[in-house]
C-alpha cells in the first residue's frame, strides 16, 4: 500500500482537510487555489481582487471546450482539460429524475454555467432522454463566444433569464460554483424560485463549519488555470436553506461535491423540489 492510502484508511476526513489547509498556509503553491481572509464586508474584499471577467480567462475557456465539442477531450472544467469525466451523479440523478417526473423533457436553466461545461459533462446520459434543452445565463462575453461557437439546437446562450424565458420554460435551475461568488446571492435565489421551476440543484457550494456567521474571504486561481481573484463566501447552510421552504421546496437529498479547498469549509449539493402540497 502507498502512504497515503495508509493514511486514508487511518486517518478521518476531518483529519485530511486540516492537513491540506495547513500546507496551503506554511507552502502556498503557485500551482494550487489559495484561499485569504477573512474579511469584514464583501466590498473590502472586492476591492482587493482581480475579478473573473478578464479577456484571456474566456479565451482559455472557449478553447477547453471547444475541444471538448470536437471530442478531442473528453472533459472541461474552469479551462481545465481532464483525461476522464468526473462525474457528479447525485446531479446527474436529480436531473434524471427531473425528466422522468415530466414525461421526457428536461428543461435546464444554468446559470453562470460557462460555455456549457455541465452540459457536455452529462451529454452522453442526456441523449438517453427524449427532450433536452440547456439555456447557459452567463456573462455578455460568455454569451456572445457561446453563440458564436458553441451553441446547437438543445445547448443555448442568454445573458438574462428574461431573454432565456421568452425562448423556454426550464423545469430545472442549475447552481454549480456560483451562489458563493455573487454579491447579493440571495437576491438572485428569490428571483429564480419565483419561476417555481420543479427542481433546484445546487452544487460546489460552499459552507461554513464551526461557525454560525457568513465568512469572506479572497480566492486566489493560479496562472496554471487562469490567473485571477475574486471574493468568496462560506454560506451558514440552515440560512440559505430558508430560502427554500420559505417558497415551498424542500429538500430532497444533499451530497458531498468534488471541491475541497479549505478545511473552514464543506462544498455540498443540495437537491430541492417544489412541493405539491403547498
Amino acid at each position: 500500500m502507498t502512504i497515503k492510502a495508509i493514511f486514508n484508511d487511518v486517518f478521518p476526513p476531518i483529519i485530511w482537510r486540516s492537513l491540506i489547509s495547513l500546507k496551503r498556509i506554511l507552502v502556498p503553491s503557485h500551482d494550487t487555489i489559495n484561499l485569504e481572509g477573512d474579511f469584514a464586508t464583501w466590498e473590502e474584499a472586492s476591492s482587493r481582487c482581480t475579478g473573473y471577467d478578464d479577456s484571456s480567462i474566456l479565451a482559455k475557456v472557449l478553447e477547453a471546450t471547444l475541444k471538448v465539442k470536437r471530442g478531442e477531450a473528453v472533459y472541461e472544467r474552469d479551462s481545465v482539460l481532464f483525461d476522464e469525466i468526473q462525474y457528479s451523479w447525485p446531479v446527474l440523478a436529480g436531473l434524471m429524475w427531473t425528466a422522468a417526473r415530466n414525461n421526457g423533457r428536461l428543461n435546464v436553466l444554468d446559470f453562470g454555467g460557462s460555455l456549457g461545461s455541465s452540459y457536455f459533462q452529462n451529454r452522453k446520459f442526456l441523449s438517453s432522454i427524449p427532450e433536452v434543452r440547456w439555456n447557459v445565463i452567463e456573462q455578455s462575453h460568455y454569451v456572445e463566444a457561446g453563440k458564436a461557437h458553441i451553441q446547437d439546437e438543445q445547448l443555448q446562450f442568454y445573458k438574462t433569464i428574461g431573454d432565456c424565458l421568452e425562448a423556454s420554460r426550464p423545469n430545472v435551475v442549475f447552481l454549480s460554483s456560483l451562489l458563493q461568488y455573487l454579491p447579493e446571492p440571495y437576491s438572485l435565489l428569490k428571483l429564480l424560485l419565483k419561476l417555481c421551476p420543479d427542481t433546484v440543484i445546487l452544487d460546489r457550494t460552499c459552507y461554513v463549519n464551526q461557525t454560525d456567521h457568513e465568512v469572506i474571504k479572497i480566492q486566489h486561481t493560479p496562472s496554471s488555470i487562469y490567473a485571477a481573484s475574486y471574493p468568496i463566501r462560506y454560506f451558514v447552510e440552515d440560512e440559505l436553506h430558508h430560502l427554500f421552504t420559505q417558497s415551498g421546496y424542500v429538500l430532497l437529498e444533499s451530497f458531498d461535491s468534488l471541491d475541497k479547498l479549505d478545511a473552514a469549509a464543506t462544498w455540498k449539493g443540495h437537491i430541492f423540489v417544489r412541493d405539491c402540497h403547498e
